[in-house]
């Protein structure tokens, strides 16, 4: 097993010594699950009385909670994975364990060319493994999958609404302060639109798991030139409720 480098000392071994499901008990959550960054959102929605906490996880940071999310008849868990792949794949991993088997996340994104405004959605099928937690999980390689039927999902419902998308590929990096001006020309060089910090994990998790996830991303921040440009990209409340609405919508067609 020992390699040049720790990182890509992959164990296939299906138990670990901490295992999810044998410490977490079943919490009956709905099955299909909305995984939102946006936490104005999942705010206003507890304070409209839309979601019902189910139940929660805790760490250091917070309370991490689960809710039920009635839609016309049909119950979705949602909740948010804090940020950065590792406590989003532990949060993923405690989902599955207490009942989540289909998940659409929705989040924002930097964009890797300033030609993509803020607000326009991409849906990664493919993520660069630029993080740790990803190697964890499946054996090393340069990218790691969305689910193919998730994608699928996803674009029916972008198009039942006319909601203009493109379909690409992701950058995920633990290290948002080194996004340097060479690495980004490296990863347009590869194909990819946006930067973020769990796709990879997210799909490599739910690979190993043999569970179903995709995701949708919104252009923010743009990192393609020699400085940073916020261009405002967490205040655009409008697009990041209409986002998790679509979001919710493709998880109910899995």
């Amino acid at each position: 097993m020992q390699q040049a480098y720790p990182i890509l000392e992959f164990d296939p071994t299906r138990r670990a010594v901490i295992e999810p499901a044998e410490l977490i008990e079943p919490a009956g959550l709905p099955e299909r699950c909305v995984i939102c960054f946006f936490q104005e959102v999942l705010t206003q929605l507890v304070e409209s009385g839309r979601l019902r906490k189910v139940t929660s996880s805790k760490s250091e940071l917070c309370e991490h909670p689960f809710y039920a999310l009635e839609i016309d008849g049909q119950q979705l868990t949602v909740f948010h994975p804090g940020v950065g792949a590792s406590l989003a794949a532990g949060l993923l991993e405690e989902a599955i364990a207490k009942g989540g088997r289909t998940f659409i996340a929705c989040g924002g994104a930097g964009v890797l060319n300033r030609d993509l405004t803020v607000g326009h959605l991409v849906v990664p099928t493919t993520a660069i493994r630029d993080e740790g937690t990803s190697y964890h999980y499946a054996p090393p390689a340069r990218e790691a999958q969305a689910s193919d039927v998730a994608v699928r999902a996803i674009e029916r419902v972008l198009t039942r609404h006319t909601v203009p998308y493109l379909l690409g590929k992701t950058w995920t990096t633990d290290a948002f302060y080194r996004e340097t001006p060479a690495k980004v020309a490296l990863r347009r060089q590869e194909g990819c639109l946006t930067v973020e910090m769990e796709a990879a994990a997210f799909f490599a998790v739910a690979a190993f798991r043999g569970v179903t996830f995709g995701q949708i991303l919104y252009g923010g921040d743009d990192v393609s030139g020699d400085t940073w440009d916020s261009r405002q990209w967490n205040e655009h409340t409008s697009v990041r409720e209409k986002l998790f609405w679509l979001a919710a919508e493709a998880c109910l067609e899995l």
